[in-house]
This record gives C-alpha cells, structure tokens and sequence, in this order.
C-alpha cells in the first residue's frame, strides 16, 4: 500500500468526480503534486486547475507526463474508468502502483477515529452535517464528503486543531464501503441499488452487514429506525435508532415550521436538546440532522454547539439547493436517483409549498436503473403536477434493448407528462408556469441550472 513520505506525485483518473476530486484536494494540500485525466470539463475540474492542478480532457497518452517525469507516480482511479482505457493500460503496462480510490481512502483513515456515514440514499447530506457540526464545535475533523458544502465551498475539510477524527461518506457502490475500519457510523437506508454490481436485494443488505462487522469493538452504530439490521453483524458495539416521525434513541420533538424554518427539541440517550432550529429545507433533511446530531454527540460536540451550529447550516450544492426565489416561482435542484429519492424530495416540497404547483425536470441514471425500477420511478414521477422526462444519462453503462425513457412514462398515470432532451432547455418552460420548478437527477442535468436560472431571471411573469 501506498507510503506516502516515499511518494511525490499523485496521477488520478477521473479525477473531476466529487470523490476523486477531494482527493486531489488532499494530496495537494500535503504538498504532491497532483495530475489527472476528467471525460469533461466541469465548473469542479475548473476550481482544481485554479488551485494548481494539471487536468487534461482527451483521450490521448501524448497529455500523459513522460515516464521520466511521473517516477514513482501513483495512480488513483475510479471503477467509472474501464479497464480497457487507454491511460489505465499504459500506467498498468508500465508497472505503476494503481489504486481504486476507496482504497486510498481506507489508507487516510488508518489510524484515526473514523467517522463513516453509508446507506443508498442521504449519505452525503448527513456526512456534510456531520462535518459541520465537529467543524463548528471544539472536537474538529477532517472529512471527505460527497457533496460541496455550501458553508465551506468545498468538498474537503481539514483540521486546524490536530483532531484525530476524520468524517467520510462510505459508498456501497462496489462494495468500496469495505475499505473502512470506522469507529462510529451511519447506516441511512439498504434499499436494493446498484444492481448491475450486485445482483438483487440479499447481496446488497449482506454487504451492508460485512460493513457493520467492521465497526471497531467498542465503536457505535445508529441505523435508522426501521431498518433490519441484526445486532449479531457486530456483538461487540453500540446500536441506537433515529427517526424524524418514530419513537427512537435520537428522535425531534415538537417540529413545527415557522417562517420556513424547522423547529425541535431533539430527545437523545444522552438527553433532550432544546431550541434547534434547522433553516435547510425538506423534511428529509432533518432525520439527516438528526442522525448527524447522534454523531457529533457521541463525539464530543455538546449541545450548545450543536445548537449553534444548525443555525449557520446552509446544505449541500444539488441536495434539495434552492437555486432561484423569484416572485412567482422558486426553483430547487436535487440530486435524486433512486424512487424512494424522488419520493422524499417531492413530498417535501409538498409539505413546504402546499398548494403549489410543482413541476418536474428528471433525467433518469443508467439502464440498468431505469430498466429495474421503471414502475417505482413512475409513481414518484406521478407526485408532481408536470413531469419533463429526460434521456436517460448512460454514465458507465452501454445501452440496453428496450430500455429508455418512455419505459417510465409508459407506466406514469399523470395526464401532464412529456419526453424532452437536454437541448430544448430551458425554452421548453415557455409551455409551462411552474409556481416550483425542480430539477432532479446524479447525470449532467446539473448542467441545465445556471440557463434555467437565467430563464427564470428574465422571464419573472412566466
């Protein structure tokens, strides 16, 4: 495994994805130098060129430093790049030490208190608020989070103090989770996902369990109420339960919205805390508060810095991120993927805006995804007031026989829903007078934003 006194050059393939990306934020930080290849440019591979990293975009080994020049480089990857690329072969031909990225990330938390926060879906909004709350508070951490913090800008934080913990979202995808030996952790949900790696439900809550083995003895775990997670996984930790609506260890109390903003006490093992107020919207966001509220305390952050902290949180860049607020509509764009996403983000919208008309921009993530949940993304879809569905966004994935989008619409029961393509935004909301408008999808529908805030911007009577 790497050393990383005896190493001075980090090379990283995919280097623009949210994970990667906090990586070579790391190692340039530590004083590496850091290279890499991105697929595209994007607003993120551009803030890592302007803070002195060397990116290129095309497919070609003359960008590649020359063999003289890398030395001892170490390669990173993602599982997005396939092993058939051109630059993969030539690091690999050429016996350079290749790592996926989860690796690396289990070799950085070697050593510490490790905080990891899984489940298939809220993982990166609860590592975030868990980074906030030890950031804000005398514990501190490092963490290496899945999103941008909208508080810091970034997606990497380090310590000022030295603390030893280190908060990081463990991904179930490809099992990478299973590179950490946490001491504290989060599971949020085990729904079946990702099953073009695993093949159906069973494998994915049997990996979920290999993870729970690997909390360290003496360590914690909260799950989610509801989940069935069988305290034998691991017999040497703790076990606590959250829920935002459910009796629980962690549990709010008295939530009620004022002025926008969530209200509660919160009921903890540890006791109640009073007067949290939340201003990051959606309801699903505060069972996320609250099981990052679990974290922190068994962390050592106490209650009133809990308490102020939550004031100053602002959320996650495309996790329910209200991008425009005009007098006549507000747009929010999130990063839902899964149904039970979509679900969540749409009934709290529903309970923020009730009466409003809500219209839907989704872009549905990979075949395999599209082609196994057809019908339950329909009958989120079917929540909305107008439903725009776009292409589906291929990702790692070939084109399967049958699959596309009008799988979903074909299943849809809502009168007011339409297939559309990428280019024909943000034009298209000519035909349509959302009072909210949301966007929603993990591909490049992120790249719609900044046009359909521009639209929105100049067209206040729509």
């Amino acid at each position: 495994m790497i050393e990383l006194d005896k190493i001075n050059r980090i090379y990283l393939l995919g280097i623009g994805g949210i994970g990667m990306s906090a990586l070579a934020r790391y190692f340039l930080f530590i004083g590496k130098q850091v290279d890499g290849y991105d697929k595209t440019s994007s607003p993120l591979t551009v803030d890592l060129e302007n803070e002195g990293i060397a990116i290129h975009y095309s497919d070609d080994l003359a960008k590649v430093p020359s063999l003289s020049e890398l030395g001892s480089t170490v390669v990173i990857y993602t599982p997005a790049v396939p092993n058939d690329f051109a630059e993969f072969r030539y690091f690999r031909d050429h016996g350079f030490a290749i790592y996926k990225r989860s690796a690396v990330l289990g070799l950085l938390t070697a050593g510490k208190r490790c905080i990891a926060i899984a489940g298939t879906h809220g993982k990166t909004s609860v590592t975030t608020m868990t980074a906030h709350l030890l950031k804000q508070s005398h514990v501190d951490c490092s963490a290496f989070m899945g999103g941008i913090s909208k508080n810091y800008q970034t997606n990497l934080l380090l310590p000022d103090n030295n603390s030893p913990y280190i908060v990081v979202e463990a991904d179930e995808f490809d099992r990478s989770f299973l590179q950490l030996h946490p001491e504290l952790a989060v599971i949020t949900f085990m729904d079946a996902d990702h099953l073009d790696i695993y093949g159906d439900h069973q494998s994915v809550i049997n990996a979920f369990a290999d993870f729970v083995s690997q909390i360290q003895s003496g360590g914690a775990l909260l799950l989610r109420k509801g989940l069935h997670i069988d305290d034998r996984w691991n017999k040497n930790i703790r076990y606590f339960t959250y829920s935002v609506n459910e009796e629980a260890d962690f549990q709010p109390l008295n939530l009620r919205i004022i002025d926008g903003a969530y209200h509660f006490n919160l009921k903890t093992p540890l006791g109640e805390i009073e007067n949290l107020t939340l201003t990051y919207p959606g309801l699903m966001n505060v069972e996320n508060a609250v099981a990052a509220c679990g974290l922190a305390l068994l962390s050592g952050v106490t209650a009133d810095e809990i308490r102020k902290a939550f004031v100053i949180y602002s959320g996650v860049v495309r996790r329910f991120d209200v991008r425009y607020r005009g007098k006549k509509t507000i747009y929010i764009d999130d990063y839902a993927h899964h149904p039970r996403e979509l679900e969540a983000t749409i009934r709290s919208v529903r309970d923020l805006f009730p009466g409003k008309r809500v219209t839907g921009i989704f872009q549905p993530h990979l075949f395999s995804r599209t082609k196994d949940f057809a019908a339950e993304f329909a009958e989120a879809l079917d929540l909305l007031d107008d439903a725009l569905v776009m292409e589906i966004y291929p990702a790692r994935e070939l084109p399967m026989p049958g699959v596309d989008s009008d799988l979903i619409l074909s299943k849809m029961e809502l009168p007011a829903r339409v297939r559309c393509h990428k280019g024909e935004f943000p034009a298209i909301l000519d035909n349509y007078h959302p009072e909210i408008l949301l966007t929603l999808g993990a591909g490049d529908i992120d790249r719609l934003v900044d046009p359909i805030v521009n639209y929105l911007s100049a067209n206040e009577g729509i």
